[in-house]
């Protein structure tokens, strides 16, 4: 589908921003559209229910700057990500949560997800526990980047703990970093999905956005940040309490793990649990449960995780 987009009653810089700067970080949230702005025109080619969507936010934009003497790179992140004021959100847990870098909107997608998001603003610390699929790092992540283009928050902090699934850390070619990227890039995936790639680098060099092993995060106070700790249920119970206590008084924390893909040399070293029944009367602290019933992944997923929880369970029994 193409559609030509004219700019009336309007000097075309006003929208595009000086050397296009605007209108580029306005497509920036369009990738698989072709955009030429040209003139007082836009020329759009692509799907056509992005090319609604591209229309509809330019209207958004072209009326934020009626009420503008600028417009800057945040007027383009708000329309896109922060048109639900925290207030309705905290309400409404079906609302979208931000808008990926391919223009989907990201919400949760079951009633388990939807806990999470009320959670999330109802407690500063936040346990989300239950099998791989489920997409609870994803809405935590997803969370997080919405609270930092509402700047509600300074930094993203995503960690993980550097625990072997299987494989020898060691043996993995390149330096340090080289060696621990594998553990990470299941965090800097999620985050590709949600802010263009340019900007992520951007954010990720100065710092806002921050990705470390656990072990980088002892002798720090967090503030400001929402902090995500991934893989949890590879964490001794020592770990979790240094991760927790690095925790400052504008802080949100939010913990996701899978008890039952623990690859710790000895399962029973494990603190994910046994920190969530230690924590869980305390006010301020949440802890959603995720079955296999909430897997958003390939159908199969849901099914291969089923008949591996009844093969553990049956293994137990024999034990007894």
């Amino acid at each position: 589908m193409k559609k030509i987009i004219t700019l009336e009653a309007m000097d075309p810089i006003e929208i595009f921003g000086a050397g296009n700067k605007i209108i580029e970080e306005f497509c920036s949230y369009f990738p698989g559209l072709k955009v030429v702005a040209r003139g007082n025109q836009i020329r759009l080619d692509g799907d056509s229910g992005q090319i609604e969507q591209f229309s509809g936010k330019l209207e958004e934009l072209i009326e934020r700057r009626r009420h503008k003497m600028n417009l800057t790179k945040f007027d383009v992140e708000d329309i896109f990500d922060g048109e639900t004021s925290p207030d309705s959100f905290r309400l409404n847990g079906d609302a979208v949560i931000v808008h990926g870098t391919d223009g989907k909107p990201v919400r949760a997608r079951n009633k388990t997800q939807q806990e999470l998001v009320k959670a999330y603003f109802n407690s500063d610390l936040v346990f989300a526990a239950g099998p791989a699929g489920t997409g609870k790092t994803y809405i935590a992540i997803a969370l997080a980047v919405r609270a930092l283009k509402n700047r509600e928050i300074k930094r993203i902090i995503l960690t993980r703990p550097a625990v072997e699934a299987g494989e020898r850390l060691g043996f993995l070619p390149g330096d340090m970093k080289d060696k621990l990227d594998p553990y990470l890039q299941p965090l800097y995936d999620a985050l590709g999905d949600m802010i263009p790639s340019k900007k992520l680098q951007e954010f990720i060099s100065d710092g806002t956005i921050q990705i470390a092993p656990l072990a980088y995060m002892r002798g720090r106070t967090l503030d400001r940040a929402c902090v995500i700790l991934d893989e949890a249920q590879n964490t001794n119970l020592g770990q979790l309490k240094m991760f927790l206590t690095r925790m400052g008084p504008n802080a949100k924390f939010i913990v996701t793990g899978d008890a039952s893909q623990v690859d710790l040399p000895r399962k029973e070293d494990s603190g994910f649990l046994k920190g969530i029944s230690l924590l869980k009367d305390i006010k301020g602290v949440s802890t959603i449960c995720f079955t296999s019933d909430d897997i958003v992944r390939h159908p199969l997923v849901t099914k291969i995780v089923k008949a591996f929880d009844k093969e553990e369970k049956i293994n137990k029994e024999e034990k007894f």
